[in-house]
Order: structure tokens, then C-alpha cells, then sequence
């Protein structure tokens, strides 16, 4: 049976977006370890309108239905024939050595990823979710907070430069950033600068994951959001760590933005045609 993907045309963006945000840490590309007030507290981290929205029907929805779904995914998951993690080689001396990475993957692939970081953390992986600010963002981060991991708040709009302070902080205690690349709006296969910038900053390599699957539910949205059907086969693939030097200037930043999306388009069609030899 083929496999789905729905792809369109990809507007390449530079980092100008992120230099707004940049300007705003601390000289010499290294980020002030002075933490704004309230910093530390999910509720400051979420904009105004986001906590408009957060009315009672969602929280009860939070307290009463969200272990119910963390249950039906944990049993979802457990049904799916993993076949082959390609590459998987390049993740273990991160995870051997307790060394810090930024492992990205598409929006779309939010489901699988999500559960290979899973797996990575039961071995002692400090994984960290870079989740939306958001009301959006409130089941991820608590599913995330479920499974062992940490979660910053954060967008590339008016918490940026709070976010990548955070995640400054997380990585000088040993987390590893796991952001979904196109995020959390898309175009959907656009690897976002904010990634390059935070690898750049912190002198972390970039680990590109893609998958595939056999069966899949594919939501009507921005990203063609991708939920695996019970028993369904799939492939994931690993990419080699990509380096950002940090000696490489803001307006350079761009062919390694493209090389990465490059890298984690590649992993996906490995994946898929890896998955099709399954089939034969």
C-alpha cells in the first residue's frame, strides 16, 4: 500500500525574524543567567490571551480527561510494530555520556517522535519539551511532564527571548531541547531559524528525526497532523548530528537552516522507502 504525504512547496525564511530576540540576551552570544521575574512559573510564561482562554470547562478537561488520554495514547503506542530505527547509532553517545543535543522533528511527526524521546528517557536521556505558550500547549506539556521529561513555555513571539533564556538554562543542567521544527504554526516542512539560533548560542549539535508509518489518521490542519493507526508499522530515522559553529555569524546562519531541513526531508523519504521494503 502506498504511504500519504502531503507536501507543498517550502518558502525558504532567513533569520531575521530571530534577530529581534537576539538582541535581547546578553552581549557576545552568551545568555544572561539573570532570570526575569516570575520566571520560573508556567503561568507567567503563557500570554494574557492564553490565560482568557483557560476557563473552567478546560481545566476541568485537564484534571478529569487528561489521564484518560494519556492512557488511551500509552496504549495506542503500545500496539505499533516498530520495524527499524535507522541511524539509531548516532543518538547513544548522547545518551551514554549524558551529553546534550537538540533533537528536532516535524510538527507532523509529533506523536512518533514524541514517543522515540520517550523511550530515550527511560534509558536517562534529560530530555526537555520546548511546548507553545499557549493554552494549545497545556496538554503536551503535562503528557511530557507524565513521562519523566521537562517542559519550557515558549514561542517565537513575545516569550522568545524568555524561552531561549530557558532553554540556556536547562541545557547548562544537562537537558537536551527537543523542539518539532516547523512549529507550532508551520509552513508545515520549514525548519524555523529559533532551532539553528538555540544550537548556535549553546554549542549543541542538532539531531534530525523523521518517521513513517504503514497506517495513519491525518488531521485537516496546518501540518497534516499524523496519528499512526493501532498495529500500524513504523520506521524511524536518526540523522547525524549537525553542528552549528559558534563562531558562525547571525546573516550566515541560513545555509545551515536549509541544510538541516534538508537532512530531516531525507531521513523522511528513507524512512518511507524503507518502510515500502516491508511491504514487498
Amino acid at each position: 500500500m502506498g504511504l500519504r504525504q502531503c507536501r507543498r512547496n517550502i518558502t525558504l525564511t532567513g533569520v531575521e525574524p530571530i534577530l529581534q530576540t537576539h538582541a535581547l540576551l546578553a552581549p557576545g552570544s552568551v545568555l544572561s543567567n539573570q532570570h526575569p521575574k516570575n520566571f520560573d512559573s508556567v503561568e507567567s510564561r503563557r500570554s494574557r490571551a492564553s490565560q482568557r482562554r483557560m476557563t473552567p470547562a478546560r481545566r476541568l478537561y485537564y484534571f478529569l480527561g487528561l489521564p484518560v488520554l494519556r492512557a488511551l495514547i500509552r496504549l495506542l503506542a503500545s500496539t505499533y510494530r516498530v520495524e527499524a530505527v535507522i541511524g539509531a547509532g548516532h543518538i547513544e553517545p548522547f545518551i551514554k555520556d549524558r551529553k546534550v543535543c537538540a533533537p528536532c522533528y516535524w510538527h507532523q511527526h509529533h506523536v512518533v517522535g514524541s514517543t522515540l524521546i520517550r523511550s530515550w528517557v527511560r534509558r536517562g536521556f534529560k530530555a526537555c519539551f520546548l511546548v507553545s505558550g499557549s493554552v494549545d500547549g497545556e496538554v503536551p506539556e503535562r503528557i511530557a511532564r507524565a513521562w519523566g521529561a521537562e517542559v519550557i513555555r515558549g514561542s517565537a513571539n513575545e516569550s522568545g527571548a524568555l524561552a531561549l533564556r530557558d532553554m540556556q538554562r536547562m541545557m547548562n543542567n544537562g537537558y537536551s531541547i527537543v523542539t518539532t521544527a516547523d512549529g507550532p504554526r508551520g509552513p508545515k516542512y520549514e525548519f524555523k531559524a529559533g532551532a539553528i539560533l538555540m544550537a548556535r548560542i549553546a554549542g549543541v549539535p542538532i539531531i534530525p528525526i523523521a518517521c513513517a508509518a504503514e497506517h495513519a489518521w491525518y488531521l485537516n490542519r496546518w501540518d497534516d497532523f499524523m496519528v499512526p493507526k493501532p498495529f500500524s508499522r513504523i520506521v524511524l530515522a536518526v540523522g547525524q548530528p549537525h553542528p552549528i559553529p559558534a563562531d558562525v555569524r547571525l546573516d550566515q546562519l541560513e545555509p545551515h537552516r536549509m541544510a538541516v531541513q534538508e537532512a530531516v526531508m531525507s531521513l523522511m523519504r528513507e524512512s518511507e522507502q524503507a518502510l515500502e521494503k516491508v511491504h514487498a
